[in-house]
């Protein structure tokens, strides 16, 4: 590995694995309070993913820990049956995952247009500013000005050296600022408190019956596929910003092999974070797995063996550093006038659409989900009205007359739906000849389209001759004609 015989390139894993790692603590605490567990439960989830996926997973540089998404899934179970069971439904959940990733539900991501890829990032940067709105409300004002210097480090030591991570010289400049000046001001050690101890095996006691399977099934598919997409998008995300490429099948099942790994040591699962990950590959320049690993092994010596230490890092350092992930996060050409100007009103509201969902519901797969829906819907539509039928009227050697028709366009659900009343049944004369050279037939609904056609033409004592199929279609219409209920 590169980064191995680059002590420079090190340096930067190792710092950036520092960084992510300081930064993971106080929102792994926040999940587990989501959650309804103790704060151990999500800082050992947060190890155990990051360790884990730093070997098994398919995008070097990327953070998996304890997240809210799947906190939030998993929170109904830990309330309603308690610890045992929603380790049951983590262990399930990575199963689903690993079967899922093996059977090549990665390959999916391909159909997530650029617009929803853009009101996620976009959304996603909205969310983790309003995460911070908390820890900047009904706080002493000394937070405000130390929030200010840290932004003001972040901004402006990149422009000297880039040695160090500015987000690293912020968080400790605050907390030395804060010891020595003897302030009082919320810090890491007001979230709850940090283990004592390292993670131990857990087997959770819960009988082996259908009962069982019925009760957390539903949330561990929920969970699982919340964890992959946001795996996944993640994963997609910062290969652009890196312009790499990266494995997704193996991401897909490294996700669950990594949750089946933390529910053994008893943590609430978790996916791919967004955020932390901005820190390490943006913020930060990482670019291996050294800084994921490392990042698991920082926190975990972080919370068990400098506790005290951790526990009085003032929450404003860490704000600082994630109100700058959000502005680095969001994607600001994409609502400059002149690009809203340039680009087609439906991607805009595809966008517009996925982030206004994701920030309503404060979960990133509902809004990617309701963004995909309305981009193929908005797509279908347009690829609707490019088909056209147009009719003529020729009469051969002996006087007799056909209406030819000529179809040109894609013949799909939408488009053919009015395909039955482009044609002339009562002025056509007895032989009708429909030519779909420039057409293709993609689905069902289409042949049932054409054989209502076909029949309405005999029921006035008229021919029908259908041309210019190509192969495909032809093969499907063969297939299909005659055979569908609405025929």
């Amino acid at each position: 590995m590169g980064a191995l015989r680059s002590p420079a390139l090190l340096r930067t894993e190792v710092l950036a694995g520092l960084v992510v790692a300081l930064a993971l603590i106080p929102e792994a605490i926040s999940f587990s309070i989501i959650a309804g567990v103790d704060p151990r439960v999500g800082l050992f989830a947060s190890f155990t993913m990051a360790v884990s996926i730093s070997f098994l997973g398919g995008r070097p540089a990327m953070i998996s820990a304890a997240t809210g998404a799947i906190a939030l899934v998993i929170a109904p179970v830990m309330r309603d049956y308690g610890m045992d069971y929603l380790i049951a439904t983590v262990l399930l959940g990575g199963g689903i995952q690993i079967v899922l990733g093996l059977v090549g539900v990665a390959r999916l991501m391909r159909f997530i247009p650029r617009s929803v890829m853009v009101g996620f990032v976009n959304a996603l940067a909205i969310l983790i500013f309003l995460a911070q709105v908390p820890y900047l409300v009904d706080v002493p004002w000394l937070v405000y000005p130390m929030v200010a210097v840290g932004i003001a480090i972040m901004v402006g030591l990149p422009r000297v050296t880039k040695v160090i991570p500015a987000p690293l010289v912020a968080i400790v400049a605050l907390t030395g600022f804060t010891i020595l000046a003897a302030l009082t001001v919320p810090n890491v050690g007001d979230e709850g408190d940090l283990p004592d101890s390292l993670p131990s095996l857990f087997i959770p006691d819960v009988p082996m019956t259908v009962e069982t399977l019925k009760i957390i099934a539903p949330y561990a598919l929920a969970m699982a596929l919340v964890g992959l997409l946001e795996s996944l998008l993640t994963a997609k995300l910062v290969d652009d910003i890196t312009d790499t490429h990266s494995d997704k099948p193996r991401e897909a099942w490294g996700q669950g092999a990594s949750n089946v790994i933390t529910g053994f040591f008893g943590g609430m699962g978790g996916c791919a974070m967004i955020g932390q990950t901005m820190i390490n590959v943006k913020a930060s320049g990482a670019r291996t797995r050294i800084s994921t690993f490392l990042a698991g092994v920082f926190l975990l010596v972080l919370v068990v063996g400098f506790g005290d230490v951790v526990a009085i890092i003032p929450m404003a350092a860490l704000v600082a550093v994630m109100i700058m992930v959000s502005v680095g996060t969001f994607d600001w050409h994409s609502i400059q006038p002149a690009t809203l100007r340039r680009m087609p009103k439906s991607e805009t509201f595809v966008m517009a659409s996925t982030v206004a969902v994701t920030v309503a519901t404060h979960n990133l797969a509902i809004g990617v989900a309701i963004g995909v829906i309305v981009a193929m819907t908005l797509f279908a539509r347009r690829v609707a009205h490019l088909t056209e039928t147009n009719r003529e009227l020729v009469e051969d050697t002996h006087g007799n007359a056909t209406a030819h028709y000529r179809v040109t366009g894609e013949l799909f659900f939408a488009s053919s739906n009015d395909l039955y009343t482009q044609f002339e049944y009562a002025d056509d004369p007895e032989r009708v000849v429909i030519d779909l050279t420039h057409s293709h037939i993609w689905d069902a609904s289409t042949v049932a389209a054409l054989d209502a056609i076909v029949y309405k033409y005999h029921r006035k004592g008229k021919s029908v001759e259908i041309i210019g199929l190509n192969q495909t279609s032809a093969d499907r219409h063969g297939r299909l004609s005659g055979h569908l209920p609405a025929s």
